[in-house]
């Protein structure tokens, strides 16, 4: 039974998606205390990325502020994979967003505000969170964007 963070995400349009599988040898995430710390996740759909390449490049800063929706969207399944439910979340600590950026490209904020906003409208208050937002030459498998989120749960 979907708790009300789940109920949240379906009248905001969403769906939790399946976890995405690591590409290499982590977890998705993993728990230590009442923290659940999520690998970085990639905007995966179905097991593949939609789009590649850099932002301000071959993609556009709104293109990839959707992405970074997509990236917090997986990484709240992550969180699930460990936590058992959403409702578990206490409040969201940190954010890290990286963007494969072309070099000329400097509003990776606004990009990353793709994955904060979401929490945001996701989690209300709880959601909201310190943040870093940097640009780096290339992502695994050419992503665009990457977030990873560190959490703190209730109930440990």
């Amino acid at each position: 039974m979907a708790g009300a963070v789940e109920a949240k995400l379906v009248e905001l349009g969403l769906a939790l998606p399946e976890v995405v599988p690591p590409l290499a040898a982590y977890q998705p995430a993993v728990q230590s205390g009442v923290y659940v710390y999520t690998s970085g996740q990639l905007p995966m759909v179905d097991g593949k990325l939609a789009v590649t390449g850099k932002v301000g490049a071959e993609v556009t800063p709104d293109e990839a502020k959707e992405l970074a929706k997509t990236c917090a969207l997986n990484a709240l399944a992550a969180v699930k994979s460990v936590a058992g439910d959403l409702d578990r979340i206490a409040r969201v600590v940190k954010v890290v967003g990286f963007v494969a950026s072309a070099t000329d490209f400097t509003g990776q904020p606004a990009v990353i505000n793709g994955a904060s906003e979401l929490l945001g409208a996701v989690l209300g208050d709880k959601g909201v969170h310190a943040r870093s937002a940097v640009g780096v030459a290339v992502l695994p498998l050419d992503a665009p964007v990457e977030v990873e989120v560190q959490v703190e749960l209730t109930g440990v």
